[in-house]
C-alpha cells in the first residue's frame, strides 16, 4: 500500500506540474481525496500559514493600487541609470530587494524592461544583468520576511527549536552574498555586444530599438504607501524579535507571533487604503493579489497532500530514506532543486518536501541551509519572468538554445543556489 500511496502522491504532483500555477494546489487536494478513499486519514492542512499569506498579500496589493510598486520601479530606474556600466552588479540587487520587500518574484516584471534598456544603451550585453536579475528575484523569495515559503518553513521548523528570525538570519545573508558573488561571474559570460555578430547584424538591419525615457509622475499616496508597508515589515520583525524565546523581551505575549503578523498586515492594508485613496475593488484585480491567492491554494493542496502521506507512512519512510539523508545531508538540496524545477513554486516545493525531510530526521541546520534550493525555477526556460527577459532583449543575447537547457539563466542560477546552500551551512552553523 505504501507504493500505491506514493504513486498517488507522485501522480498528483505530476498532474499539478502539467496544469501549472494554481493547478498544483488543485491536484494536491485531489490527491488527498484519493488517499482518503484508500483508507488514509487526512493530515493537517496548513491554515495558519495560509491566513498569514492572505493578510500579507492584502497589504501588498493595497500598496500596488496606491502606486507604491510603480514608485519602487522609479527608484530602481534612477539607481540603475546612475551607474549603467555596473548594471550587472546593481540589477540583481534591485530585483532581490524588491522581492525581499514584497514577498513575490513577480515584481521583477516591472524592472526587467528598465534593465534591458539601460544595458543596451550603454553597450552592456543584456543577457548578463537580465539573467542574474531574474535569478535574484527568485532566490530572494527564500529570504523575504513576508513570502509564503519563508512563513511555511518557519512554521514547520518551530517545533524543532528554530524560529522565524533564525530562518531569516541564515537565509538573508547567505542568499544575498550568493547573488553578489554570482553576479561577478555572470558579468564575464558571453561576448561583449561590440563583438557579438548577431547583435551587429541586427543593428545593421535596424532591428534594435531604443525606447525614449518617460517622465515619472508619482500618484498621490504612492510614496506614503511604501513607507507604511515598510513600517509594517519592521513592526512584524520587531515583534517577532520581542516574543522570540531566544530574546525573551516579552515573556507572555498577548498575541503569538503568527497572530501578530495577521493583525499588523491587515492594519497596514487598512491604513494604506484609508490614507492613500485606494479603491478596494481594484485590490482584487492586482497581479500581486492574484499570485498571492494562487500561492495560498498551492500551499493548501500540496502541503496537505504531503503531510497526509508522510504522517501515515512515517516509520516506513524513516527506515528507507533516513540513513541516506543522515549520511549525505546535502542530498536534500539536490532533491529540492529538481523538485522546484518541476513545481515552479518555492512555497509549493517547501510545502511538499520540507515536512517530509524533517520527519526523516534531517537536522534543522540542513533544512535551513538547503532552503535556497527551492528556487530553481530557472532550469526549464518556461517561467514567466524568464520568458519576459527573453522577449524584452531584442539584441538576441538572451535566448533559449535548441537544446532547451542551454540558456543564459542556467549558469548564474545554478551557481547562485550552490553558493547560497554552502553559505547557508556556514552561517547556519553560527546562528542555529
Amino acid at each position: 500500500m505504501v507504493v500505491v500511496e506514493l504513486a498517488v502522491v507522485l501522480a498528483a504532483i505530476v498532474l499539478g506540474a502539467r496544469l501549472g500555477g494554481i493547478g498544483i494546489g488543485y491536484a494536491g487536494g485531489a490527491g488527498v481525496l484519493v488517499l482518503g478513499l484508500l483508507g488514509v486519514s487526512p493530515g493537517t492542512a496548513p491554515f495558519d500559514v495560509i491566513s498569514i499569506i492572505m493578510a500579507v498579500i492584502a497589504a501588498i496589493a493595497a500598496m500596488q493600487v496606491a502606486g507604491g510598486m510603480d514608485h519602487l520601479v522609479h527608484l530602481a530606474d534612477r539607481l540603475l541609470r546612475r551607474r549603467p556600466q555596473q548594471i550587472t552588479y546593481y540589477a540583481p540587487l534591485v530585483t532581490y530587494g524588491m522581492t525581499l520587500m514584497a514577498g513575490t518574484g513577480h515584481t521583477a516584471f516591472s524592472t526587467l524592461p528598465v534593465i534591458s534598456e539601460v544595458a543596451k544603451e550603454n553597450g552592456v550585453r543584456p543577457s548578463r544583468p537580465l539573467s542574474i536579475a531574474v535569478v535574484a528575484s527568485q532566490v530572494a523569495i527564500t529570504a523575504s520576511p513576508v513570502s509564503a515559503a519563508v512563513i511555511f518553513v518557519a512554521a514547520v521548523l518551530e517545533p524543532f527549536g528554530v524560529d522565524y528570525l533564525q530562518v531569516l538570519a541564515v537565509s538573508i545573508p547567505s542568499t544575498l552574498l550568493a547573488v553578489v558573488l554570482a553576479s561577478l561571474v555572470t558579468n564575464r559570460l558571453g561576448k561583449d555586444l561590440a563583438d557579438d555578430d548577431e547583435y551587429q547584424a541586427r543593428l545593421a538591419r535596424g532591428e534594435i530599438t531604443f525606447r525614449p525615457q518617460t517622465e515619472y509622475v508619482a500618484r498621490p499616496g504612492a510614496r506614503r504607501s511604501v513607507v507604511i508597508f515598510l513600517v509594517g515589515i519592521v513592526a512584524v520583525m520587531s515583534y517577532a524579535t520581542a516574543v522570540s524565546e531566544n530574546v525573551g523581551l516579552i515573556a507572555d505575549p498577548a498575541l503569538a507571533r503568527n497572530e501578530a503578523i495577521l493583525v499588523i498586515m491587515l492594519t497596514v492594508a487598512t491604513v494604506i487604503t484609508v490614507t492613500c485613496g485606494v479603491s478596494t475593488p481594484k485590490i482584487l484585480e492586482m497581479s500581486t493579489f492574484r499570485s498571492g491567492m494562487s500561492a495560498c491554494v498551492c500551499v493548501l493542496g500540496v502541503a496537505w497532500l504531503g503531510d497526509t502521506f508522510v504522517q501515515h507512512n512515517l516509520e516506513t519512510i524513516q527506515s528507507v530514506s533516513g540513513g541516506a539523508l543522515d549520511a549525505q545531508p546535502w542530498l536534500l538540496a539536490v532533491v529540492l532543486f529538481f523538485a522546484s524545477a518541476l513545481l515552479y513554486s518555492q512555497a509549493a516545493t517547501a510545502s511538499a518536501l520540507m515536512p517530509a525531510a524533517l520527519a526523516l530526521g534531517v537536522s534543522p541546520l540542513t533544512a535551513v541551509a538547503s532552503f535556497a534550493a527551492v528556487s530553481a525555477l530557472f532550469v526549464l526556460p518556461t517561467y514567466p519572468t524568464l520568458l519576459a527577459a527573453v522577449e524584452l532583449d531584442d539584441t538576441g543575447s538572451t535566448k533559449i538554445g535548441k537544446l532547451v537547457f542551454n540558456h543564459p539563466f542556467i549558469v548564474p542560477g545554478t551557481l547562485t543556489i550552490v553558493l547560497a546552500v554552502l553559505l547557508g551551512f556556514a552561517v547556519g552553523s553560527v546562528v542555529l
